[in-house]
């Protein structure tokens, strides 16, 4: 296989988070079955980019062959996304469903994001199932290949407090090392597998 590139995105945007702790931790695990297979990661923070609530004049569909992003940053963050061969969404939970920066981000762009592949890894106070599966069914339906295994890493008892004020406590890195690697392997696998097949009609997300 050509040498492919995966961007491992913390979608995160709070102030106190602890999404890139959770980011560097699933970086950890997925890094060498991903480099042993040509595949670099780079490691991509949305909160760099300071997306406001959607502004552009335009629909994300139009861009680029109908219209230009008129904001620098969109226009950022749509190079930014464009370059990668494909993704890895760490995503938090909010309040059972998918986080208002998350979605935005999403819904910023569409042609650099449809027919690449995407493997999602969720966490919260119960692990973000449902935020998991409202941003499967948003990438899907944009034309993206989704990995099926969507690991979902639930803060430990203990340490919900510490992890909502933005830091990971010691019990819950250890469950989620002895509990959810394997998950976070198979998701790795899932989208090196996905990155092998060629972005063709067949092989386009099933709804």
């Amino acid at each position: 296989m050509a040498s492919k590139s995966v961007a491992l995105i913390t979608m995160s945007t709070r102030g106190t988070r602890v999404g890139p702790t959770v980011s560097s931790f699933v970086e950890k695990i997925v890094e060498k079955p991903l480099s042993s297979a040509g595949i670099t990661i780079a490691n991509v923070d949305l909160v760099k980019f300071n997306l406001p609530v959607y502004n552009e004049p335009v629909a994300p569909a139009m861009v680029p062959e109908k219209a230009q992003f008129k904001y620098e940053h969109s226009r950022a963050w749509s190079a930014e996304i464009k370059q990668y061969d494909g993704y890895i969404l760490v995503i938090p939970e909010y309040n059972y469903g998918v986080a208002g920066g998350t979605k935005n981000a999403i819904d910023y762009l569409l042609n650099e994001w449809k027919g690449k592949p995407a493997a999602i890894v969720s966490y919260g106070v119960h692990g973000g199932a449902t935020a998991s599966e409202q941003v499967r069914g948003a990438l899907s339906g944009m034309g993206l290949r989704v990995a099926e295994t969507r690991p979902t890493l639930t803060f430990s008892q203990p340490d919900v407090f510490s992890a909502i004020g933005g830091r990971l406590g010691d019990a819950t890195l250890k469950a989620w090392e002895a509990e959810q690697t394997a998950a976070i392997l198979k998701a790795a696998e899932d989208l090196k597998g996905l990155l092998l097949q060629p972005n063709t009609p067949a092989n386009a997300p099933k709804p």
